[in-house]
């Protein structure tokens, strides 16, 4: 048997008084693709960013190609063939595609101290070209979808020839198409004896693509198996520790809602989507969906009104009358939330603490008659986030982004639902979160709909999400509503599909 190329020995990684990763023994084979599970927190990203030089280990050993390998930075990884496309963005968003591809790298196109801007235009399109990716790289990186920046940080991985690619969490990010492409990539990679790590909470993804699956738990690897001894099933339970409920969608098979309309959105057209209409009522879950340049993630930033609307109107409906919204801040004082795909970038303040990201949008609640705030509600508000909302954290004092995904997120909910909302614009509210949380979120929404009579739209890519989830479903195809079904009828996936396409 030949030498594996990548060998862990006995790896920990503290972070304070957590415990990241205990007493890893991992060993990776040439040409196999190894699938990583876990829930959120058990120390799957802590694992691979300390294999691809983004953080350094407590103590253990670390082995490619039988040599000591103990990277200090992602580029010294880079230099012996290890990349990697991180679970958040990681690309920067104030420079060009093509710099950010070569961020590095860039000796190749720099003479006399000057960078050749033609030369590293046309290598990072000759890179993208290689794959059939469509990327912009004229505009600013920011100014690109989540999927287009995916698609540049997996080129960029892929650019050094790596030897191992760590992959954690892109597919959620990737359109059908996209996805496709993704696996036939894989395929060749390993074709070639190149080996690959991948992280994905999609476990029948998982199943389907990956030679091996290793389950950690609490930082700990509980087993590694060849995928035929793994079935769904029981893939979840060694990752939770106990039996998985089957129940994670809606039971019922009629739509329920107020015939009271909360939210009208009518003729709506920007830059990207045409001439939408549609309304939400009161306690009801409407979903969106459509394929990934379908215009379903341009509508939840235009009815947010961070895209500029060249015609139509979104109105919201209140006792007190109705306000046309034209600002951001008429959505947050009239009772609404949106929370963006980027939950990082757009929707947390990942220094802050947990409390104070959890109490921003409360401020004017729990602020007394002369506009001061009363510390001990200050207070008691995020502490009762952090029990009703399930967060695991050692304690609301901690920054968010010492926190996984998964909290992220319920953090991310939490800071709004706990202000005592209207409605709420949801896009894609369990991307990159285990099945345990998708759980959570999924009861909760059902809750919050049907129990408090909130209304939410739910902009999702996860078509089974959207079935399993909405009283209604309004179908996108290119910028423009193809279609709107509701529950009762019964959400037919052909139907739906056809719609889309």
């Amino acid at each position: 048997m030949s030498e594996p190329i990548l060998k862990i020995e006995k790896l920990n990684k503290w972070f304070g008084v957590t415990h990241a990763n205990r007493n890893i023994d991992f060993t990776l084979d040439r040409g196999e693709i190894r699938g990583l599970v876990g829930e959120n927190g058990s120390g799957k990203s802590t694992l691979t960013s300390q294999i691809c030089g983004i953080q350094q280990p407590t103590d253990g050993k670390m082995y490619l190609n039988g040599e000591e390998f103990a990277p200090a930075s992602p580029l010294e990884a880079n230099r012996r063939k290890v990349s990697m496309v991180v679970q958040e963005l990681g690309v920067l968003g104030t420079l060009p595609g093509s710099i950010n591809m070569f961020m590095g790298h860039t000796e190749r196109f720099t003479k006399g101290g000057i960078l050749n801007i033609r030369a590293i235009n046309n290598a990072a399109a000759a890179e993208l070209d290689k794959y059939g990716f469509r990327v912009p790289l004229d505009v600013l990186t920011q100014d690109l979808s989540i999927e287009q920046r995916k698609l540049l940080e997996l080129t960029k991985a892929l650019s050094i020839e790596p030897d191992i690619l760590v992959l954690d969490e892109i597919t959620q990010a990737l359109s059908h198409d996209n996805r496709k492409i993704l696996y036939q990539i894989m395929k060749d990679f390993t074709a070639k004896g190149h080996s690959i790590i991948m992280i994905s909470h999609d476990l029948e993804e998982t199943l389907e693509l990956c030679d091996t699956i290793t389950v950690l738990r609490d930082g700990e690897v509980i087993t590694t198996l060849p995928k035929a001894e793994y079935d769904l099933d029981g893939l979840k339970r060694m990752m939770i520790g106990r039996e998985t409920s089957e129940h994670y969608f809606r039971l019922d098979q009629t739509e329920s809602h107020s015939d009271e309309v909360i939210l009208s959105v009518d003729g709506l057209s920007t830059h990207r989507i045409h001439d939408v209409t549609f309304d939400l009522h009161k306690g009801e879950i409407l979903g969106v969906c459509g394929l990934s340049d379908g215009g379903i993630h341009d509508l939840g930033r235009a009815l947010f009104m961070k895209e500029k609307v060249h015609a139509g109107s979104v109105t919201i409906h209140t006792p007190g009358g109705n306000c046309v919204v034209r600002h951001p801040r008429d959505i947050t004082r009239h009772g609404g939330a949106y929370l963006s795909k980027d939950r990082d970038s757009e929707g947390l303040m990942l220094q802050a603490t947990i409390a104070l990201n959890i109490q921003i949008p409360s401020f004017c609640n729990i602020a007394g008659p002369l506009g001061f705030i009363n510390q001990k509600r200050k207070r008691a508000l995020a502490e009762n986030a952090k029990k009703d909302f399930e967060i695991k954290c050692v304690s609301v004092d901690a920054p968010v982004n010492s926190m996984s995904g998964g909290n992220k997120q319920k953090v991310n909910l939490s800071r709004w639902l706990a202000r005592g909302l209207d409605f709420i614009i949801l896009d894609c509210p369990t991307r990159g979160v285990d099945v345990g949380v998708k759980a959570y979120i999924y009861n909760l929404l059902e809750d919050e709909a049907k129990k408090r009579n909130r209304a939410i739209l739910l902009i999702s890519d996860e078509l089974n999400e959207v079935i399993g989830m909405s009283d209604r479903l309004v179908i996108m195809k290119d910028g423009a509503v193809s279609d709107i079904l509701s529950r009762s009828d019964g959400f037919a996936e052909e139907k739906i599909v056809e719609a889309m396409i």
